[in-house]
Formats: C-alpha cells, structure tokens, sequence
C-alpha cells in the first residue's frame, strides 16, 4: 500500500443540514488526514467546468443547479489507497442502498443529495484537487 490522495466534496444538503463537522470526524477517525479544506459556493460556471465530464449526459443541468445551489466543503485527503478507501467510507450512490454506517447511508437524502463526492480514480483525484487548490494550500 502507497500513501496517496482523493478529492471530496461535502455536498450542499449535507452542509445546510448542519453535517459537515461530523462527516469530517468520520473521516478522520477512519484514518484519512485532511490536507486541503475549504468552505465555499460554486458559481455556476465553477459547477459546470467541475462537471464538464458529464456535459452530455441528462441528469448534467439538474446536478449544476443543485451543487451551485448553497455551500459545500472541498477538500484534499490522504490515506493509503485513499481512493478506494474513500470510495468504501463513502458508500453506494443512492444511499437508500449504500451499507449502513456509509456517510451516504447517515447523511445522503437522495442520489442527487447524496452527501458527498468522491473522486473515483487516483487521476481524477488529481484533477479535482487541483481545480479548487493551489499547491500552497495543500499541506
């Protein structure tokens, strides 16, 4: 196992529903360490350049308007094998069927409101990462 990074996103139900604290305690006592955080509000342009990956795809409009539509967290994680060991904290999309205890299962109200995004390969995480930081904000 390698030390590596993946990229989150706290979503805008799951920070108005007043969760961010506790879903960073979740990764932290999981053993992620936090190396970027910011609290911020997408533009909608910010939300379409994020998303550009599924541009053509039906649900693209309706996932701009939600995650430009309030706060959201984003931030930098390390761990070993730390996207596929996000992607398990994480859990099922739709959290009706992610395994309980997943931030999806306690915190997710619906696929769209599904708590948080996490980046899916060891590129991606990258990618996502350095479209919101700076490599002097990431410690």
């Amino acid at each position: 196992m390698a030390i590596s990074r993946t990229f989150t996103i706290v979503k805008p139900t799951a920070y108005k529903n007043g969760n961010l604290g506790k879903i960073l305690t979740i990764i932290e006592e999981h053993g992620f360490s936090l190396k970027a955080l910011k609290i911020l509000r997408l533009s909608v342009n910010q939300a379409e350049k994020f998303y550009d990956i599924h541009k053509d795809r039906p649900f693209f409009k309706d996932l701009v308007d939600y995650m430009s539509s309030g706060t959201v967290a984003v931030a930098i994680l390390e761990k070993d094998n730390a996207v596929e060991a996000y992607r398990e904290l994480i859990g099922s999309t739709d959290p009706s069927k992610a395994r309980t205890g997943t931030i999806r299962n306690l915190f997710g109200t619906s696929i769209q409101a599904n708590a948080v995004h996490g980046s899916d390969s060891d590129e991606n995480a990258i990618i996502e990462g350095n479209f919101f930081f700076k490599e002097s904000e990431i410690v």
